[in-house]
């Protein structure tokens, strides 16, 4: 018999706990760290309107083949839901449906040959697989070619300012093909009706099931254990050493924080490794979860291309959700993307639901402040590594040149947006190397998270 690896994996998001049940597939014995109380990263979850609910807005497309999976495989398969979903946009001061395209076309903005164009963009969109080519222009420079300079500065700049902010002019094409392309496969074949899933009960009962199904796999998960470093100790073995001073020995580390986090406390790492690292630019999050005691428009997510909002889009989860769920009332989410430097993390949080409340009343204006019945605010400083130009020339390796330490990553998502599914596709490209124990040649590869 081979001798057991073992395996500390450092963080304790859906990442990192599917990680563990992988690595420990085949008998190696291993240790998840999650610096939080409670694991789940960006699927965390908290009270709110009565319920146990996620902290930011998840939905499910039907092509997530490999997050449908996970959920099937821990035993909650039944508890997914599909329903239709709608779109809104707020623009001229007006809240538009656009949930078809006879509603698009509708829209007083944009000429006729504008949305014509624009639609030709989508449709292109929808057929390209060459995202390398794509990366090697800016977004800018793409939509304005296939969309035009009007509608690139009407429609295009205010969405990719109301997700990237100050680095819209840094994405790449892939960034918005990505988007375009995963959104177009959300459309069934047939009617082309948007259809979306979420877990009925969120994703808290998802989580559990996880931890319930890693720690029958053998896997050892440890809470509130922030790690201070990574480390080649004396004897060549890697030690995780946490924040209180605790350190444990392993045969090999993998880190599935963000880059930030992985240049800290991997001290080891090369000059050059670490400033590619630092150099990733990142999106953060600023978001407030509303609980109203009414509806808002009823579409799930609305758009805005008009100027002067702190927030970046409105989410109604109650139009996706049965509002049952919290007990008749409605959940709206109101995100911040933002760059780490904004100076909105510097606001309280009494003082950024102020704003986003006064701003949503501009979208509605019978909305009055007894409508809000509970208000909420989440802050993740790195949330999105965003794909600039020649983005794939700075995702980092799987294997570092640390001895025995690996990254399993969001910053290595090539393009595109996060989300779960995408991130379980880190780590079906990643395992085939970490089962190798060091880099594999190019050309057995497989690029899967396309």
């Amino acid at each position: 018999m081979s001798k057991q690896t073992s395996w500390g994996v450092v963080g304790g998001g859906i990442l990192g706990m599917e990680l563990g049940r992988q690595l420990a597939g085949t008998g190696d014995q291993v240790t998840v760290f999650e610096a939080a109380a409670e694991p789940g990263g960006l699927a965390m979850t908290w009270p709110i309107a009565g319920t146990r609910w996620d902290k930011h807005y998840h939905v499910i497309l039907p092509t997530d083949d490999r997050l449908v999976k996970l959920i099937e495989d821990i035993g909650l398969g039944d508890s997914l839901v599909w329903n239709k979903s709608s779109t809104g946009l707020f623009a001229g001061d007006t809240l538009h449906s656009v949930s078809s395209t006879a509603e698009f076309l509708r829209l007083p903005s944009l000429r006729l040959v504008d949305k014509f164009r624009l639609g030709i963009t989508m449709l292109y969109a929808s057929r390209v697989n060459n995202w390398q080519r794509l990366e090697k222009i800016s977004a800018e420079k793409w939509l304005s070619r296939w969309s035009g300079n009007k509608t690139y500065r009407e429609f295009w700049r205010p969405l990719l300012r109301s997700k990237l902010g100050d680095n819209a002019d840094k994405a790449s094409a892939a960034f918005i093909w990505a988007i375009m392309k995963r959104l177009y496969k959300a459309r069934t074949s047939g009617a082309k009706v948007e259809k979306l899933g979420f877990a009925a009960t969120g994703y808290g009962p998802v989580l559990d099931a996880m931890v319930d199904t890693i720690t029958a796999a053998g896997v050892q998960l440890v809470t509130e254990a922030r790690v201070a470093s990574v480390a080649t100790n004396s004897s060549g073995a890697t030690t995780v050493t946490l924040a209180d001073g605790t350190a444990r020995e392993f045969d090999k580390v993998v880190v599935t924080t963000t880059a930030p986090v992985i240049a800290d406390i991997v001290p080891e790492l090369t000059s050059e490794e670490r400033s590619k690292l630092e150099d990733i630019i990142y999106q953060g999050i600023v978001c407030v979860s509303l609980v109203l005691d009414r509806p808002l428009g009823g579409f799930y997510v609305t758009n805005i291309t008009d100027d002067g909002f702190p927030f970046t889009g409105v989410i109604e989860m109650t139009a996706l959700v049965d509002p049952a769920t919290f007990d008749g009332k409605s959940l709206v989410y109101l995100p911040r993307y933002t760059t780490t430097d904004d100076k909105a993390w510097g606001w309280p949080d009494d003082e950024v639901v102020s704003r986003f409340v006064d701003s949503l009343s501009r979208m509605y204006p019978d909305l009055t402040d007894d409508d809000v019945l509970e208000a909420k605010v989440s802050r993740v400083k790195n949330v999105l590594a965003v794909s600039v130009i020649n983005h794939s020339d700075s995702i980092p390796p799987v294997w570092t040149s640390v001895p025995n330490v690996a990254i399993v990553s969001s910053a290595q998502i090539l393009h595109g947006t996060l989300n779960v599914d995408e991130t379980l596709g880190i780590i079906e490209t990643a395992m085939p190397e970490l089962r190798h124990g060091s880099p594999l040649p190019s050309d057995a590869k497989e690029v899967t998270h396309d």
